[in-house]
């Protein structure tokens, strides 16, 4: 079952990886680029949840003010690459939303004042709903933000409980209308299924109470048992039995339908939106498109080049300009094939068939063959994309792909 997509960031584990000097530190891009999103990492969070793998931190050291004081000099230090009209512009964590409310306006603000704002733009943040208050509604909508996606993950108290959510599940409703009361109208809800302990009757009852909120978007993901996580050391210990195989894959086809009958789209293994509402910062990722990253631990893309912005905020915070990074792969003619597939079938549009092609190797073009042959890809319009029966086994066959 496929779980979360995301290219922005995730926690290190292990030990610190080395570090390099940051790709485009001389202030200068390829003439190829064309940075159309811009991401920035807040890594603080009043709990760590145990099942989340990205980069986020309880602050016991008080270091927002010194985040957002840094955050202003690397957005100044990248005035070179945030020069152009950005199109959107996607603030995640961590939550956003628990930065202190006169810290989080100084944040916005340094973003608005460094970044030309495309017409049309999209700009999300991300909050947990117990962080969404007036004041902290109306700082988003004076600083431009016109999207929020809420982590619900659920309505259960139970599964929030396995999960370490510390929200009330009542409390996502009152998020959803005071956003709305303040001028935000795109919405979208977190949900998280198959999660240990929970039924189909249940995950019906998460959807249904997602979908009386009326949101224009819906991420629902299957949990995921991330290295290194404290809820993957948990299971290790014998302490819970995960989700039946076959019980998450009902709730997934379950979520399919129910969505459909509801007007969505399912355009992602993992997203669905109503018309015209597609996550438009989430489709840069999905189809290989640049944006620039900042905060520590924020993963960018800029003409094939992809990089990792330190994941210790320590070192971030004692940087000069611009940050160092880890994970640095240039430009590699065989690696973008392969990330050309596995992002963009992701899609359920999926890619045209002569990309795919172009894309293939000799294995690669047996593999095609025989999830053709079973019924996990299909060709329509003459563009490959994987089959409902795909979407079960999505992982693996974009793997072997």
């Amino acid at each position: 079952m496929a779980g979360r997509s995301t290219s922005r960031t995730t926690l290190t584990v292990g030990g610190a990886p080395p570090t390099e000097r940051h790709p485009f530190a001389d202030g200068a891009l390829p003439p190829n680029a064309h940075v159309r999103g811009l991401y920035v990492h807040v890594p603080f969070c009043f709990h760590k949840c145990h099942y989340c793998d990205f980069y986020s931190l309880v602050d016991r050291e008080s270091r927002q003010p010194a985040y957002v004081a840094r955050l202003a000099r690397e957005i100044a230090a990248s005035a070179f690459a945030l020069e152009r009209p950005i199109e959107t512009v996607f603030i995640g964590g961590g939550t956003p939303t628990f930065l202190e409310p006169t810290l989080l306006r100084e944040a916005l603000g340094a973003i608005r004042a460094g970044v030309t704002l495309a017409e049309g733009y999209e700009w999300t943040v991300e909050a947990n709903p117990e962080t969404v208050t007036p004041e902290v509604a109306a700082i988003l909508v004076a600083s431009g933000v016109n999207r929020v996606s809420l982590g619900a993950q659920s309505f259960d108290e139970r599964a929030l409980k396995t999960l370490e959510r510390w929200h009330d599940p009542a409390n996502v409703r009152r998020a959803v209308e005071t956003l709305r009361a303040a001028g935000i109208r795109r919405i979208n809800l977190d949900l998280i299924f198959g999660v240990p302990g929970t039924s189909l009757a249940g995950w019906e009852h998460d959807l249904d109470r997602a979908l009386a909120l009326e949101p224009d978007h819906l991420s629902c993901y299957g949990l995921t048992y991330e290295p290194n996580t404290a809820m993957t050391k948990r299971l290790d210990l014998g302490e819970f039995e995960p989700c039946d195989e076959d019980l998450e894959a009902d709730m997934y086809e379950r979520t399919i339908d129910r969505l459909a009958a509801c007007g969505f789209e399912q355009y992602e293994i993992s997203n669905w939106a109503k018309p015209g509402e597609r996550c438009r910062h989430n489709m840069l990722y999905w189809t290989n498109a640049d944006w620039w990253a900042l905060g520590p631990s924020a993963s960018g893309h800029i003409a094939g080049t992809r990089f990792k912005l330190v994941p210790r905020i320590s070192e971030w915070l004692g940087a000069d300009a611009l940050a160092p990074v880890v994970d640095l792969e240039r430009p590699d003619l065989e690696r973008a094939k392969a990330e050309t597939l596995l992002v963009g079938l992701r899609l359920l549009d999926g890619l045209p068939r002569a990309t795919v092609d172009a894309c293939l190797g000799v294995s690669g073009q047996e593999a095609l063959a025989r999830h053709l042959a079973q019924g996990t890809l299909e060709i329509a319009d003459d563009r490959v994309r994987l089959t409902r029966r795909g979407l079960l086994v999505a992982d693996g066959v974009l793997a072997e792909m």
